[in-house]
Order: C-alpha cells, then sequence, then structure tokens
C-alpha cells in the first residue's frame, strides 16, 4: 500500500509539472494572437511585454484563488544541535530513509503559512531557470542583431550612458533609498535589517533598463535611428554593467566587525572585482566568438548547413554556460559573443545558416522575453514571500526618477561639447522618459529572496516593472507626438548634413552618401580600431577583406598565403561588409578636374584649393579659376570612382 501511494504521487507530480508547463505554453498563446490582432488594429498603447503581464496576472489570480490546497503534510522538526542549514537532508521514517532539499529560510513568523498548493509550488520556477535557460538568447539576440552602423557612430556616448550613467544611477537611487530605510526606521515601518550595501544592490539592480516597449515602438513607427541607436546601445550594454555592479556589490566585505561598513580596501577591492569580471566577461565570450569563426572558415561544415547551424547554437549558448562556470558572468561574455558572431562567423556561414541563425534566435528572444514578463505577472499572487511597504515603494519611484535624470542630462550635455550631431533637448527628454525596467531587473531582484531586505526589494522591483511596462510603455506615442520627434525615417537614410559648403558621395547612389558620412560620424575608438581589424583580423577570421599578403610583410608570405581564403583571391572585387564603409582617411580623397588635382588634405596639382572633411575651404585664386571653368552652383568630379558634389556658392 506505501508503494502504491508513492507511485500515486509521483504521478500526481507529473501530472502537475505538464499542467504547469501547458499553463505557461497556453499563456504564450493567447499572447501571440492577442499580439496580431493588435497590430492588425494597429493598437499602440499597449505592448505584447505588457500585455504577457496581464495575462500572467490573470492566470495568478485563478490559480492562487480558484485551486484547491493540498492536505497539510508539512511538520516542523527541531535540530537545535546544528547551526547551520545542509542542503541534503536524509530522514529516517520507520526504517526508511527519504531525501530532502534545502528551498530557503522561512521566517518565525510564517511558519504556519507555508505554500500547501501543491499548483502554486510547480508555476514557482527556480531563479536559475531564468539566468541559465531564458536570459542567454534574449541577451544574444541582443549583440547579434545589432545594427552595427549606427551603433558605432554613436559609440562615444553609448559608452558613457552605460557605463559612467549607470554607476551614477547605482549609487545615487542606493543613497536616496538609504535614506528612505532610515524614515521607515523612525517611523516603525522596518521590522528587520536593511543595510546600506542592500540599498546599493538594489540601486543595481534598478540601474537595468529594458525599454523592449519604447525600442518596438520606436521600431514600428520607424523613429529617428540616432536616438534608437542611443537607447538600444545603452540598454544592452546597462544590463552588463548592471550586472557585474551586483555582483561587486555582493563581493564588498570589510575586513573589521561591522561588516556593512564602509572600508576603502573592500571598496577598492569591489572596484577591482567589478573590472576584472567585466575584462574577463568581455574576453571570454569574444574568444568564444573568433574560435567558432575560424571552424567555420577553415572546415567544410558550410556543405552542411544543418550541422553548421546546430555549431553555432551551441557554442553561442555554452559561452554563457563557460563564463558562469569559471565565476564569470554569462550575461557580459554571451553579450560579446553576438557581437563577435555578427561581425566574423557570420560572413562565413551558408546562405542557409545565415537565414536560419537569425531566426532561430529571433524566436527564442520572443518566446524567452513574453515568458518572462509572463511569470512576472503570475508571481504577484504565486510567489510566497512578498513585503509591500509604501514608504519604501514612493521613496523608490521617486530615487529611479532622480536617478534617471542625473544619469541623463549631465552626461548630454558633457557628451555635446564633444560630439558634432548634438544630443537635442527632446531627445534628452525621451531617454529619460524611456527608462523602463523589464527582464534584468526581474532575474536579478528574484535571484535573491532569502532575507527580508531582498524580499523587500524584489516585490517593488516587480511593481515598478508593472508600472513603467504600462504607463510609460503606453504613453511612448503620445511622447513622441509631444517632442516633436521625427517618425517614419528609413533606417538606412541619415539626417541632412549640417553643413552645407561640403557633400561627399562615393559611387552613385544614396547608399553610398550614407557610407561616407558614417566614416566621417564614426566614433573615434572605432576609427583607432576599424584599420587593424579590417587588415589584419578580418582576412584571418573570414573570407572577406584584404588579402594578407598585401598586408602583411613579405617575410610573412607563407603565413599569409596560409591564412588567407581561397574566396578572397578568387573574387578580386572582395566581399564588401556594412562596417567596412565607416571610415574614410584624408589621403583616400583626391579630386581631378581637367589638369587640377585636389586632395581632401589640401595638396593639389597646379591649381590648389584646400577642403577640410568638416566642409571648410580656404578660397584661392585658383579655385576661383576653376569655379569660372565649372560655370554652375553645383558640379561633379571623379577619381577613382569617387563621386563629389560641391556645392559652390556664386558670392563666396
Amino acid at each position: 500500500m506505501e508503494e502504491l501511494a508513492t507511485e500515486q504521487e509521483a504521478e500526481e507530480s507529473h501530472r502537475q509539472d505538464s499542467v504547469s508547463l501547458l499553463t505557461f505554453i497556453l499563456l504564450l498563446t493567447l499572447t501571440i494572437l492577442t499580439i496580431w490582432l493588435f497590430k492588425h488594429r494597429r493598437v499602440r498603447f499597449l505592448h505584447e511585454t505588457g500585455l504577457a503581464m496581464i495575462y500572467g496576472l490573470i492566470v495568478g489570480v485563478i490559480l492562487r484563488y480558484g485551486t484547491p490546497s493540498s492536505s497539510g503534510r508539512d511538520k516542523p522538526l527541531s535540530c537545535s544541535q546544528e547551526d547551520r542549514p545542509f542542503t541534503t537532508l536524509l530522514v529516517n521514517v520507520s526504517g526508511k530513509f527519504f531525501e530532502y532539499t534545502l528551498k530557503g529560510e522561512i521566517s518565525p513568523g510564517k511558519i504556519h503559512n507555508v505554500e500547501q498548493n501543491d499548483m502554486l509550488r510547480k508555476v514557482t520556477f527556480d531563479p536559475e531557470v531564468f539566468f541559465n535557460i531564458l536570459l542567454p538568447p534574449i541577451i544574444f539576440h541582443a549583440g547579434y542583431s545589432l545594427k552595427k552602423r549606427h551603433f558605432f557612430r554613436n559609440l562615444g556616448s553609448i559608452l558613457a550612458y552605460a557605463f559612467l550613467g549607470t554607476a551614477v544611477s547605482c549609487f545615487i537611487i542606493g543613497n536616496l533609498m538609504y535614506g528612505v530605510v532610515k524614515l521607515m526606521k523612525l517611523v516603525g515601518q522596518l521590522s528587520d535589517k536593511f543595510y546600506y550595501t542592500d540599498c546599493l544592490l538594489f540601486g543595481a539592480i534598478i540601474s537595468a533598463t529594458d525599454p523592449v516597449t519604447v525600442l518596438a515602438i520606436f521600431n514600428e513607427l520607424h523613429a529617428d535611428v540616432d536616438l534608437y541607436a542611443l537607447l538600444f546601445g545603452e540598454s544592452v550594454l546597462n544590463d552588463a554593467v548592471a550586472i557585474v555592479l551586483s555582483s561587486s556589490i555582493v563581493a564588498y566585505q570589510p575586513t573589521g566587525e561591522n561588516t556593512h561598513a564602509f572600508d576603502a580596501a573592500a571598496f577598492f577591492k569591489s572596484v577591482g572585482v567589478f573590472l576584472g569580471i567585466f575584462s574577463g566577461s568581455f574576453m571570454m565570450g569574444a574568444v568564444t566568438g573568433v574560435v567558432t569563426a575560424l571552424v567555420t572558415k577553415f572546415t567544410k561544415l558550410h556543405c552542411f548547413p544543418l550541422l553548421e547551424t546546430a555549431l553555432f547554437f551551441l557554442m553561442s549558448w555554452s559561452t554563457f554556460l563557460l563564463a558562469e562556470a569559471c565565476g564569470f558572468t554569462g550575461v557580459v561574455a554571451v553579450l560579446f559573443c553576438g557581437i563577435t558572431q555578427a561581425h566574423y562567423t557570420y560572413n562565413n556561414l551558408s546562405v542557409e545558416s545565415r537565414s536560419r541563425t537569425k531566426q532561430l534566435f529571433e524566436v527564442l528572444h520572443f518566446l524567452a522575453e513574453n515568458f518572462i514578463f509572463s511569470y512576472m505577472g503570475l508571481a504577484l499572487f504565486t510567489f510566497q514571500k512578498h513585503i509591500f511597504s509604501p514608504v519604501f515603494i514612493i521613496g523608490a519611484f521617486i530615487a529611479i526618477f532622480l536617478g534617471r535624470a542625473a544619469h541623463i542630462y549631465p552626461l548630454s550635455f558633457l557628451l555635446n561639447l564633444g560630439r558634432r550631431h548634438k544630443i537635442s533637448w527632446n531627445f534628452q527628454h525621451m531617454m529619460m522618459f524611456s527608462g523602463l525596467r523589464g527582464a534584468m531587473a526581474f532575474a536579478l531582484a528574484i535571484r535573491d529572496t532569502a532575507t527580508y531586505a531582498h524580499q523587500m526589494m524584489f516585490s517593488t522591483t516587480l511593481l515598478i516593472v508593472f508600472f513603467t511596462v504600462w504607463i510609460v510603455g503606453g504613453g511612448t506615442t503620445p511622447m513622441l507626438s509631444w517632442l516633436n520627434i521625427r517618425v517614419g525615417v528609413d533606417p538606412d537614410q541619415d539626417p541632412p548634413p549640417t553643413n552645407d559648403n561640403f557633400q561627399v558621395l562615393q559611387g552613385d547612389g544614396p547608399d553610398s552618401e550614407r557610407r561616407n558620412r558614417t566614416k566621417q560620424e564614426s566614433a573615434w575608438l572605432f576609427r583607432l580600431w576599424y584599420s587593424f581589424d579590417h587588415n589584419y583580423l578580418k582576412p584571418i577570421l573570414t573570407h572577406s577583406g584584404p588579402p594578407l599578403t598585401t598586408t602583411l610583410p613579405s617575410w610573412c608570405g607563407l603565413i599569409a598565403r596560409c591564412l588567407t581564403s581561397p574566396q578572397v583571391y578568387d573574387n578580386q572585387e572582395q566581399l564588401r561588409e556594412e562596417d567596412s564603409d565607416f571610415i574614410l582617411n584624408d589621403s583616400d580623397l583626391t579630386v581631378t578636374y581637367g589638369d587640377t588635382t585636389i586632395t581632401a588634405n589640401g595638396s593639389s596639382g597646379p591649381h590648389t584649393a584646400t577642403t577640410s572633411l568638416d566642409g571648410r575651404r580656404t578660397k584661392s585664386s585658383s579655385e576661383e579659376a576653376l569655379e569660372r571653368d565649372l560655370g554652375a552652383a553645383e558640379h561633379e568630379v571623379a577619381s577613382r570612382g569617387t563621386r563629389l558634389v560641391f556645392p559652390l556658392e556664386d558670392n563666396a
């Protein structure tokens, strides 16, 4: 009879597992169908993630109040002789040993409120599921689908917002929340310990922005590409910085008796941990991408697209787990692995594998993201450790607003001092408005809910995500209109040049103009790196770029011939990738008109005219003669296959 009862319990547990998974699949199915209806009706006030949260809330209410509780079988046993909990416990029941695993600490006041509903227990996932299964495709897709042209053109600003801005936001929010905690203690609303390090951890968690709703509306309305690039780039790198910041704060351990007091040595150690984890994760992701590129280049995997796609998928996913296993951060590693794969490995894939990998990770990203948002709605009713404090929640909203303002406006002012195309006030207001919180903040908050402080932080984070996705996300379209931000813009079309006296056109079409404008506007950091990448890394790792026999010294001829792909020799015109158009050297620009040669650095043949890349031109007698010969306000001259249009003013 006991064996039969055990088998029945196992069968019942299996059935409940199936029902819990079926619940989430039905949630995603319902979300997809409603998304189609919204897109068909052009409804923009609610994004798919907000919709998934609403359906999760509905199912959470049904599970909480509509399913019966199981018969209570939990009985507290006293182990007063032990001073620490055990991960695994063997219990002797009438001569039979049963194994139990640790699920977490329960406060004495809730010892009789342990969840007795088996169904609610089943739909409460282990937080590691989010980190090891759901987050990798979301983060990898962000790097793999990165629009490199706009990203690198704003690289300096994106790095400033992501690194410096996130750190500023973290410390401002952390310090403000510490003041809120002190206030709660004075008014008697704090029933347990809440340290300064906990406040900083909350600042790091809630600084992870995820403007998925805003970016989806931007993409649908074709909003300004530079604003899109700034927001998307910040959110991608910001998630990585936030998770490393949180790890560094957890690693903060002063040596004195008070483990939560400020200690300079511990502080600098945490800074070292931050730099070490981030750089190590970056290197691990980049190296994995490079290894994948080499494997796909020097093997015949492209003859078997299925094997090629499977290897690409496994190498990309293993980057996350490898980084976590080595003590680094998988989010950072898989992000830069995605960027490296898109930059190098993608060029080596067959046509079928290129399409498959793009679509595969796009689908995984969509399903994982909507699953997380559905689970957020569900967790509001199924999570058993919620602690809602009105003072803490209101203080958190105020701190987030002030932290975002201190993050965006001062940094934008400083960045505009060195930017050619300024970040306008309406862009800054839109970036301030678009600081939504989402999947990363939720995953960081739910990862550790063992203490009173962390439980309060998780409950508050959940409400903040709800508010920002529903209210802020729903107000994106009216805000775009109110701030007069242009929409309906071709993502491959740049705004008109700011200087009307000089315009570069390579080739004969608008694509050439776009490439050359990007060359001039690329971040200086990228311009420094590009030459080395184009001349050496691309030929080594891919089938594109100039042959190494032309870029390496002559004594490296044997190595150059071994590393250069035969396709490079077969295709003399060279495969042309998007980012190969980012850099323009002054010496590459030569204009020939009759017997006159004009270069960008000012040198010429019999006539002299100085023309700088920013449009400044110095008047000379030779130039006046050239203008008289041209005899019109706009003329075209060609050199090296390059067409240059000089709008020449008659009164210049």
